[in-house]
């Protein structure tokens, strides 16, 4: 039945790491339907990135549960539990996983849960592998008209079904819009955790962000970090530049600053990044944004992405005072800088997909659920992508499977915990040394 103001609408959220929990629990509360009362359920997948308590708090989204699972006990709950809307924010092999699994779950069933998925922000690398991981969903996010085009023009080139691709918005912007220098005038330079991915690269950017610091000593500059020592990301992080910047002699007027990013956004009067979706959230509140070009644009740092914003500038540049101007058909495709200066259209920009889940959830029942990869079409590629999953090639629990066949005890939970916290070590720490030790 179609949501009404009287029903509460179950909602799931399966998220692999701090970002796309982030994107996952923001966008089941966009899409909802007009006039429901969401009940959210958060199910964090067990894995290297699986966020702690502080970047959740940070992340600022609240649910009714929240709880960490495998795979497995992810797809055992499934089959018990109720829900209208299931949101997979996760990298797109563990979408696929998913779909197999759930489609073996739900086999039989008339009524499921209408499945949603999409990405965390710029889709910048991997196109068509990450996409048609994703097919088999119901409604595959497009969080710009650019991207739309491109996800339609994917699935239909090799003729897979492209009804479910639904042009959104990223669903974190937001924020008042920028209306002037704030005092001091504030830089702030947004880092991410893989781009650049050396230790010469990043030592480079941090120096010279220290050295715009030094450079306009009425400025202040900071540096925007997205995890602390040890905690982990949706991408890696070998150089942490908290690292980077001990021994280093910094300005008074240079810090290092956490936080969530609107808050940040709040005081900036300039962002500097590599590739970041900050840089969209910024644009989206008129704040002028720099994509930096020092590294050079390339498809490996992910600022090629922006080629046509206006955005591209240097530190040298910077400077020099330079101050961008974005190109407004640009930033009009990338569904940014639609609040109220722009004309409204951000608040309608999920009504698309809010119109395809009324229509879905109406239905008496639901066609089963169909990823483009099946055994038949993938062989030699799919039954890997499952199997990282603990799933056989039809989807069913592997022999042995964590959680496969009874709810872990106090001594097996324990020693998961451990052994995830020397997974995450070896992860974080002693694999950078082994890589750097081969390089010598």
């Amino acid at each position: 039945m179609p949501a009404s103001a009287t029903q509460t609408l179950r909602v799931a959220v399966l998220a692999d790491s701090d970002t796309r929990w982030k994107w996952g629990s923001l966008t089941a509360n966009r899409i909802a339907p007009p006039n429901s009362d969401i009940s959210l359920d958060g199910y964090l997948l067990r894995g290297r990135a699986t966020p702690t308590a502080r970047q959740l708090k940070e992340v600022g989204v609240t649910a009714d549960s929240l709880r960490e699972v495998t795979a497995v006990e992810f797809l055992r709950a499934m089959e018990t539990e109720s829900y209208d809307i299931l949101v997979l924010s996760l990298v797109g092999g563990g979408v696929q996983a998913m779909l197999h699994g759930l489609a073996r779950a739900w086999d039989g069933r008339s009524k499921r849960p209408v499945v949603v998925t999409g990405y965390v922000g710029v889709v910048y690398e991997k196109l068509t592998d990450g996409l048609l991981l994703r097919h088999g969903a119901d409604l595959v996010l497009a969080n710009s008209r650019q991207d739309a085009d491109r996800f339609k023009a994917v699935y239909d080139g090799v003729g897979a079904d492209s009804t479910a691709v639904t042009e959104v918005a990223l669903p974190f912007l937001g924020g008042a819009a920028y209306t002037g220098e704030h005092d001091p005038y504030t830089v702030v330079f947004a880092v991410q955790p893989s781009v650049p991915d050396n230790r010469r690269d990043r030592d480079y950017l941090l120096n010279r962000a220290i050295q715009h610091a030094r450079f306009h000593p009425h400025r202040e500059v900071l540096l925007k970090l997205r995890s602390k020592p040890g905690e982990h990301t949706t991408h890696i992080e070998e150089l942490p530049y908290q690292k980077l910047v001990q021994g280093k002699e910094l300005p008074a007027n240079f810090s290092l600053v956490y936080g969530h990013m609107g808050d940040v956004l709040d005081r900036t009067d300039l962002l500097v990044t590599i590739s970041s979706t900050a840089a969209l959230e910024s644009l989206h509140r008129r704040i002028p944004t720099v994509v930096l070009t020092d590294l050079g644009i390339r498809e490996g740092l992910g600022n090629h992405h922006f080629v046509g914003s206006g955005c591209l500038a240097s530190w040298d540049q910077l400077d020099a005072g330079y101050k961008p101007v974005p190109d407004a058909e640009w930033v009009a495709r990338q569904g940014v800088m639609a609040g109220p200066a722009g004309g409204g259209s951000y608040e309608t920009a999920f009504d698309a997909a809010r119109e395809r889940i009324v229509t879905l959830l109406a239905g008496d029942e639901m066609a089963p659920l169909t990823p483009y990869y099946t055994p038949e079409t993938a062989p030699g590629y799919l039954p890997g992508i499952l199997a990282r999953h603990h799933l056989g090639p039809d989807g069913t629990p592997l022999p042995g499977a964590p959680a496969a066949d009874r709810a872990p005890g106090p001594v097996r939970q324990i020693v998961r915990r451990a052994a995830r916290g020397a997974y995450r070590h070896g992860v974080q720490r002693v694999a950078p040394v082994i890589r750097r030790m081969g390089e010598l």
